[in-house]
This record gives C-alpha cells, structure tokens and sequence, in this order.
C-alpha cells in the first residue's frame, strides 16, 4: 500500500479504533457492555454463555444456533470458551423444541404476539429455566425463521454486522457484554422480503467462478446466511445463463433448510431458470406453437419443488425477457396461468391457493392488468417499478385480496435509456418515499429489490431489509438517523455521525444523474460555475472520507474502503474526469493551448479508475473481492455497456508560435479574438450576480503579460495585470456603494503585450431601493427556491406537508402526508404552500417546479399540482410521464429518469415587484424539490443555478 500511497493520495488507511457506545441498556433484552440491575452475562472476560438447543428442531434454527455460539467467540477473544456455568441461551420454536415447550409451560411464559404470528419471536431473561442452569435467555420462535430471526438479532445486538463476511466489518471485541432482563417481542409486517441477484456478469458472476468455481450451494449458502442476518427470508437467485437448482441440486435443498424462501425472477415460471430451456427444452418458448411441451417443462419444475418452501412465479415473457404479442397477450396469459395452476394442484396434491403465488406485473403486463386481465384472486399481484425507482402502479386504497400484494423495485437495471450497475445510485430517503407509498396503499405481501451483483450495495439494501420488517416503526425521524446508525454498526459510535453523512451525500450526488449517463457534456463548464461546484463538491467528500479513514483503525481497513472510501473516491475521479474531457474538447475548440493539459488531466484519472478498482481487487481482504468492481463504467455510446471501459476522445492544440492573448467570458462558449460577437458578461447585480468571471489565456507558445482596465470607477478587476502561460482567471465585480441606481453598461478592456485588445461589455442593474425588496429575488432572468424554503404552508385537517430531508437532487423533498389522502382543491379549502418572490421587470415568465419522477400510481391520467400568483386562477399542471416505449409520454420518462427529476411548467405574466407565488397540492405522491421562475433566454445548466438570495 505504500506504492499506492505515493501514487493516489485519497487512499490512505486508517488509523485509530473507535468503539460501540452503550446506549438504551435499560430496554428490555438490550445488550451492553455493562450491567443493569437484573442483567445476564454473555460474555465474561474470555468466557462466553453456551447456545442450547434441541437437535430436535429445524435444521436452520440448529445452524443459526451455531453462528451465535461462533458470534459470541468472536466478541469475547480468539481465546473465547463456552465453559459449562449455570447461564445460558435457550433457543427453540414452538411445537418443534420440547426444551422451550416445556420451559413455556413451567414459567408460564406470556407468548402472546409470538405465538401463531408469521416469523415472529421473543427474547426473554428467565430464571431457573430447566433443572442445572440458574438463569438463561430464552429465545423463542413461533416458527422456524422467527427462532432464526431471534438468534441473528442477538448477535446484532452483540455488534456483530450482518456484512462482517460480506464486507469484512470486524467484529467488537468486548470484556463483557450483558443482556438487559424484560421481554422483547418482534415479527414483521411484510411477509416475504427479499433480494434478486442480476445482471452479475462481469462483476459477481466472474468473482463466484474465481472464488467457488461457480453458482453452487457453496456460494448459495453465504447468500442464506446474509439474507437471514438481514432479516429477510426470499431469494431470486442470480439467472444470467445460471440456472439454481440445475447447476447445483443442492442448493435448493440447503435453502430449505436455512429457512430461505426460493421463488424465480418476473420471466422465469414455475420454478425454472430461464436457462433451463436453452439447456433442457425442445422447440420455441412460444406457448400458441409449443404448449404441450412448455407445460413439461414446468411440470418438471414444480415436481423439483417437492415441500421446498417457495413462492412460484405465473404466467409467461417473451424469450430473453421481451413482450409477446400486444392484443392477443391478455387471453393468453390468462390461458397460461390456468394451466399452470393446474399443474400445481396435480403435483402437489393440494389446491393451488395453498401453494404461494405471484404473478409480476412487469412491464407490458402491467398495461394487460391495467385493460382487464384477470387474476386468480389468492395470487399475489407483484407490482414494479419502472426500473428506475418509480413505482408504476399500486393498489387502490382498501382494495383487498387473498393472496395481497407485492412490489418490485430496483437498484440495478440493464436496459434503457441506459445500463446502471456500477454503484448505488439509490438514496435511501427515494426509496423510502416510494415504498412508503406502497405500504400505505396496501402492498404488503411482498418486497423484493434487484440488486444487481450485491457488492456494492450494501448501504442500500440494509435500509431496504431494515424497512421491509416494520415501515410503521420507520418514521421520517428515524430515517434522518439511518445512515449515522447503520455506520455504526460497521465502524462504531465514534465517528458514526460523519460516516453517515458521507453515505448520504454520495448517494446524493451519485443519484444526480447516473454515473453511466455523465458525459463531457453534463455538467456546464460556462454557467453557473457548475462543474467547479460539481468538482468541488465531490473534492471536499473524497477529503472528508480521507480525514474520517485516517481517524479509524486498521482493523477497519478493508470494511472501510469497500463500504465508503471506494464508492466516494471512484465517483469524485469518474466526474472529475468527465469535466476534465469537456474542457479538454471547449479549449480546443477555442484554441487554448491549456486544452492539452485538460487532455492529460482526463488520462491520469481515467488510469486512476483502474488503479481505485486494482486496490479493491487484489489489496483489500487479501484479494478477497477479485472481479467485483469489472463493472465497465466509462465509454457508453448506447443503452448498453461497452465491453470495456473506453477512454473518450480527446483533442490536441497545436500551440500557434509565440505569444497569442485569447478572452473568453462567463457564460459564453465563444473566445475572442475570433468570435463574430461582441463580448458581453452576464449582468451583475447586489444579489445573485456579485461577480463575474473573464479568462485570459494563451493561444500560443510563449507567455505574454496583460492588462485589464474598467470604464467606471466602481467597476473591479482583479487581478489587473500579470503574465499568462496558459490561463489566467479575472473577478469582475462592483462596488455597490459607489455604483448609481439603474441599469448601466460598463466596459473592460483587455490589453496583450503581443498587440491583442478586446473590449468587453460589462451591464449593471443596481435597484434604486433595496429595502422595498421583499422576497427571492430574481436575477439573470431567474429566480431559484428549494422546495422546503416555504414562508408558510398551509392545509386542511388530516393533510400536513412533511420535508423528507436530503432527497432529491439539492436539498430536499417537500410531500403532503398522509399519502392516501384524496385530491385536493385549489381554493380556500385546498393545500398550498406560499413563496414570496421578486420579480425585477414586467412581463411573461415560466415555473418550473423541479419534482421527484414519481408515476400515476393509481392510473388516473397523471400527478396533478397548481401555480398562482398572486390572485390569479391556480394553473393545474400533470406530469405526463410514461414508461411505455410506445405511450405518447415516453419521451418526457426518459429524460425524467435520466434527469432524476421531473420538471413541469406553467407559463405566467405579472409587473414588477413583490409577488407571492403559491404551489397547490391536488394529487398526493407529487415530491416537490425546487421551484424555478425563469425568462425566456436565461441561461440554462443541469442543476440549474444556486438558490436566489431571500430579502
């Protein structure tokens, strides 16, 4: 590491510990590292409790038995015993242990709330629970999961990480760690929760064959475990070219056994990979030419199935998980679907209502259900997202069935308008807002997320587990805390609160826009100094990471640059990188010699992208994560991924010989001398427009020195003379005390030794009286408001507007609770929210309100909100955005998705002055972000300009 040190400063390893901090010791089965009044030990100085259980019990619940008891080693020293004492933990399901039956029934212990409820558990401190132990921790299950469940909590509580294999967290050493006595109960409120492994090839599929020699039980059973320490309990198991129970019959078998509920992805029926018909199948996947032998085929799947605890997934894709055929579809699946569950009665000899069920509603489907398809009522309707985490449709409110509901959601996606799969792109507080809503409107069967290759998604998929086991317990409050909790859990208390903030910024800025969309041409380099905001930001992250690694200790090393320091330090190069080509390309096109430094700029940091995934591969863990970071990245030219990571193109200046002065000024891609143009700077005034920015560079080989002179007094340039060998910045600005009231033109001129001069127009608008100002005050042509810097915000009873902290692309996200409620109105009985602006001449202008890309979860022709100002008619507003390919709206999806946002506009005229700008809630699920008032002509950037200054 040293070598790596001295080539990629960002990288350096870690320093001191930091250490759990003992909180909340007084709540019932707590675990800390000193003892509360009636507490029980489970680690005494090197000594650890024993694990009993009855070798009568589930297979999975003896094995989670074994990893507490490896857990507790873990926590107490490498010289850890579970010496024989009069302590213990008792662990066991109902009707399964006799050992805990009968412990319930001699201690009267209160199962209520455990007992018959899906996967629920206690923990319990009991005295003289069985003859020989004097006091023991009950852990009681009612099922086999909910015992599993119980035992991978304690070991939570313990410290121990979920990701301590999968991510390498260690696990806290402790002298003594103690249980608090009281009763704990816990079960979850969404039945099955889940995770898909997809599109894996390059990264995971490449690190399973180098590490297991393929997709087999060995591998499998790391995912259980995980699953289950995360406390979920479903699995759609990887199917690029990989089939789970073909490629290893033992892999469905130890699932069972680990308590894991195996189901198949959206296009993969009856409990058969995809692959399996290219390995084992005869004719077309075309069930109108080749019925009979599908059903074979699927037969075959469920008959593999046996008592295997599964959810089985109906009807049918196209090959390659495309559509079949519009018009005739509908009739079909629901054909298909029948006689599928037809051969589920006949095979398992039961009804096919007892069998569970799911039917995704994927894609083109969701236009079939959404036209009439029937579906078998003890089925559960498997709602998607669009692949980009906006859920397409969910459930009426009340709306009921026997088999419920479900959602599929996404944190990976191969397909358009474009791949993403290197890493999270998903903030949590999206996640939370979208699956809010779908709890809220009744999908509460099911929730499975894709994934992608797991690895290097970790952050996101313990919230997605964490929330999936109780969203009521899960309030706003709690998910501002989430981040600081989770880092935690993998680093320690001491530097929690920073880690977490790091996460949630980079998830931030990450979910801008996709790291696979950003182009040369993403970010402005001439306005709104976005790409040195952009730079700066990711600059400030990557250097806040360093500090924070520097602080922790080695032992965090590998965790640490996995969990954090990679994705921070990867996507501040992948940017910067991506300014540094499209400077590289606007300073040749203005003949800069600087263009080439850009040019090798752009090359360091397209190496240093490899070097940052060589040290993931091969220096973290021992080279323990080979493969997993081959993801290609850089390079796209369509929706799908090159093969491999292509450094863009970049351009050469030929240096003209001698000294040659060339001016460029703030927004404006023209240089001077050359451009036809006169040169004129963006207006300054006292607010948003301070100052302003001129470059003086060199178009040639020698340096030159210039000179900068103001037509006015007030008028700064700084600096005002000096020798340019490349470029040389300039601060124009005003002395505001000094400048006359009005609209004025001033002038610069610039003077090269070598004989160039160029004169640039410079306007000022100085308001004659300042304090009558009151409001967002508009400057260039625009006026920019974070959605949460209401002045007041107004709704009926039982409607409240709630800021979901951090989401979205600036600030925040600003929605009305409770999600459920029906449409409001635009008048007095109506919810609005109030921002007082001030517009600084007559005329026409545009709102646009920048919003999360939420969909028409309820099919009603799209989100509606409303603009007024001042007194006028409210303008109702719907986002029209659909993720169809041949739906009119298609077009306006795609760029919300690529955007991150979407923006709609409303058109408006008013004078001068004071206003007072409402935006109305009609339809809930509509995420307010920002508000932008903006003239025709403005200048335009990708995040547009910081917000406008408030008087």
């Amino acid at each position: 590491m040293t070598r790596v040190r001295a080539a990629v400063a960002a990288l350096a390893i870690l320093a001191s510990a930091p250490g759990f901090a003992a909180s909340g010791c007084e709540q019932p089965a707590a675990v800390c590292d000193t003892a509360v009044a009636g507490a029980l030990a489970l680690v005494d100085h090197g000594r650890t409790a024993r694990v009993l259980t009855d070798e009568a019990d589930f297979p999975g619940v003896l094995r989670a038995a074994r990893d507490l008891q490896g857990d507790l080693a873990k926590v107490a020293g490498a010289s850890a015993q579970a010496k024989p004492t009069k302590t213990a933990i008792i662990a066991g399901t109902l009707g399964r242990s006799a050992r805990i039956d009968r412990i319930v029934k001699a201690k009267r212990l209160d199962t209520t709330g455990v007992a018959g409820t899906w996967e629920g558990y206690l923990l319990q401190v009991v005295d003289r629970p069985e003859p020989g132990i004097d006091r023991a921790l009950v852990v009681i299950g009612a099922d086999k999961r909910g015992t599993v469940f119980g035992l991978y909590e304690l070991s939570r509580r313990l410290g121990v990480s979920p990701w301590s294999w999968w991510a390498d967290v260690p696990v806290p050493v402790r002298e003594t760690r103690y249980i608090a006595p009281g009763r704990f109960t816990d079960a979850p409120d969404v039945r099955y929760r889940g995770l898909f492994l997809n599109d894996e090839d390059p990264a995971l599929g490449g690190w399973i064959k180098a590490t297991y020699g393929g997709p087999n039980h060995q591998f499998y059973e790391r995912i259980f475990e995980l699953i289950l320490r995360l406390k979920g309990n479903y699995l759609w198991p990887a199917m690029w070219g990989r089939a789970f129970a073909d490629d290893d019959p033992l892999s469905p078998k130890i699932a069972d056994e680990y308590g894991v509920v195996i189901g198949t992805s959206h296009h993969e029926p009856m409990m058969r990979a995809h692959v399996e018909w290219e390995r084992h199948g005869q004719g077309p996947w075309d069930y109108t030419k080749n019925d009979e032998r599908l059903r074979a085929f699927w037969r075959e799947g469920i008959s593999r199935m046996g008592t295997n605890e599964s959810v089985v997934t109906l009807g049918m894709r196209g090959d390659g998980d495309e559509p079949m055929t519009q018009g005739t579809a509908i009739e079909l699946l629901q054909t298909i679907v029948a006689d599928q569950r037809s051969i589920l009665t006949e095979l398992t000899g039961k009804p096919a209502a007892q069998t569970p069920q799911v039917w995704a509603l994927y894609k083109e489907v969701q236009d079939y259900f959404d036209d009439g398809m029937q579906v078998p009522d003890d089925v559960t309707l498997l709602f998607a997202d669009d692949n980009w985490g906006n859920i397409r449709r969910l459930p009426k409110p009340g709306d009921t069935r026997g088999g419920g509901y479900g959602v599929y959601y996404h944190f990976d996606y191969v397909g358009g308008p474009r791949n993403y799969k290197w890493l999270n792109t998903t903030q949590i507080e999206r996640t939370w807002e979208q699956m809010h809503l779908a709890y809220e409107y009744g999908a509460r069967q099911l929730w499975i997320v894709n994934v992608g290759d797991l690895k290097p998604m970790e952050f996101p998929i313990s919230f997605f587990l964490d929330y999936a086991w109780k969203p009521d317990a899960f309030p706003l409050e709690r998910l501002q805390r989430y981040p600081a909790d989770w880092a935690a859990k993998q680093f320690g208390a001491q530097h929690a609160a920073q880690i977490g903030e790091l996460l949630t910024r980079y998830t931030q800025y990450n979910a801008r826009r996709k790291p696979e969309l950003i182009s040369p041409d993403t970010w402005s380099l001439v306005n709104d100094g976005e790409a040195q905001r952009i730079n700066a930001d990711w600059t400030a992250l990557a250097e806040r990471a360093h500090a924070i690694g520097a602080a922790l200790g080695p032992q965090y090393r590998d965790a640490y640059y996995q969990l954090v320091e990679y994705p921070i330090l990867a996507s501040a190069n992948l940017n910067a990188m991506y300014v540094a080509v499209g400077r590289n390309r606007l300073y040749a096109a203005q003949g800069r010699v600087s263009a080439n430094a850009q040019g090798e700029l752009a090359r360091t940091l397209f190496d240093r992208d490899a070097e940052l995934a060589r040290i993931y591969e091969q220096d973290i863990a021992g080279g323990k994560w080979v493969h997993m970071m081959s993801q290609p990245r850089i390079g796209y030219t369509s929706w799908q991924q090159p093969d491999r990571n292509i450094m863009p193109t970049l351009e050469r200046v030929d240096a003209r010989a001698g000294a040659s002065m060339g001016v460029t000024v703030e927004g404006d891609t023209a240089a001077w001398p050359g451009a036809k143009s006169t040169p004129v700077l963006p207006a300054l005034d006292p607010f948003a427009a301070r100052s302003r920015e001129v470059v003086v560079f060199n178009r040639g080989s020698a340096p030159f020195h210039f000179t900068a002179d103001a037509s006015q007094p007030w008028l700064r340039v700084t600096p005002t003379s000096g020798e340019v060998r490349e470029d040389q910045p300039l601060r124009v600005e005003v002395d505001w005390n000094a400048a006359p009231a009005g609209q004025h033109a001033a002038r610069i001129t610039l003077r090269g030794d070598e004989g160039t001069r160029v004169a640039i127009d410079v306007p000022i608008v100085k308001p004659a009286d300042t304090a009558a100002i009151h409001g967002f005050v508009e400057s260039d042509g625009r006026i920019a408001i974070e959605a949460e810097h209401h002045a007041r915000a107004v709704a009926p009873t039982g409607v409240q507007w709630r800021t979901i902290p951090n989401l979205g692309r600036t600030l925040s996200g600003v929605t009305s609770f409770p999600v459920t409620a029906a449409a409001g109105t635009t008048d007095d009985r109506g919810a609005w929210l109030e921002y007082p602006i001030h517009l600084a001449r007559n005329g026409e202008f545009e709102v646009r309100v920048v919003m999360s890309p939420t969909l028409d979860i309820q099919h009603g022709g799209g989100l509606r909100y409303a603009v007024s100002i001042d007194g006028e008619a409210p303008q109702v507003v719907t986002v029209k955005s659909d993720p169809t390919p041949e739906h009119a709206d298609f077009k306006a999806w795609t760029s919300a998705v690529s955007d991150s946002v979407y923006v709609g506009a409303s058109r408006h005229r008013a004078d001068a002055g004071n206003r007072m700008m409402r935006v109305w809630r009609i339809d809930p699920g509509v995420v307010l972000q920002r508000i932008e008032v903006v003239r025709k002509g403005a200048r335009e950037s990708y995040l547009g300009p910081v917000e406008s200054p408030k008087l």
